[in-house]
């Protein structure tokens, strides 16, 4: 099982016309379904004069928290070629919103669906791509005198240290990349006085 996932670079944006119809596209990086709630309240009052805000968003590492609205387009025009194309370019962490300005001509059902997934595909064009890796937590006590070895084993470059505090009983939180973390917790164990919680 692979550590990579991927993300959006930077937040991206992006406009389409389709039969006089304005659509103005916007990727933007969230971390939490909250966030990504709290950007679409934000754009439906930067656009309250826009006929629709329609969006779509991937949350987490295993890309399994998503949600999606057609903001009153016929269901399953908008929301969900948003998130086909979230899908397409295999990221998470990111919501993508859609706003149309309406252009007296109406689009017919796949007309709205090829026109919400090509605003959706050139916002996140714009974004870029980058790539992540999954990573798990841990915690360590040891005493003083077994610094020294925890401190070898983790220079080693793939851990990053995130705190520590050293006194008579020394603590650390660790961030290892999770294929590694079972090999590291190991190692960790081997130590004298070390305990690890993960």
């Amino acid at each position: 099982m692979s550590d990579l996932y991927y993300t959006i670079k930077e937040a991206g944006e992006s406009k389409y016309t389709e039969k006089m119809s304005r659509f103005l596209s916007f990727a933007i990086p969230v971390k939490t379904a909250e966030e990504a709630k709290a950007e679409v309240k934000a754009y439906q009052n930067r656009f309250h004069d826009a006929r629709h805000v329609c969006w779509a968003y991937m949350i987490g590492p295993e890309r399994t928290e998503w949600q999606l609205n057609d903001n009153g387009e016929p269901s399953g025009t908008a929301g969900k070629p948003i998130l086909g194309q979230i899908n397409s370019f295999e990221v998470t962490d990111v919501l993508v919103i859609v706003v149309r300005y309406f252009g007296g001509i109406k689009l017919g059902t796949s007309g709205l669906i090829s026109a919400y997934r090509e605003a959706a595909r050139l916002a996140l064009e714009e974004a870029g791509k980058k790539e992540l890796c999954k990573m798990s937590r841990i915690s360590i006590t040891f005493p003083y005198v077994g610094a020294e070895g925890v401190m070898r084993l983790i220079k080693g470059g793939e851990v990053n240290v995130l705190d520590r505090t050293f006194d008579n009983t020394c603590g650390m939180t660790l961030e290892v990349a999770e294929s590694k973390c079972d090999e590291l917790i190991g190692r960790l164990r081997k130590i004298d006085g070390v305990s690890v919680t993960e």
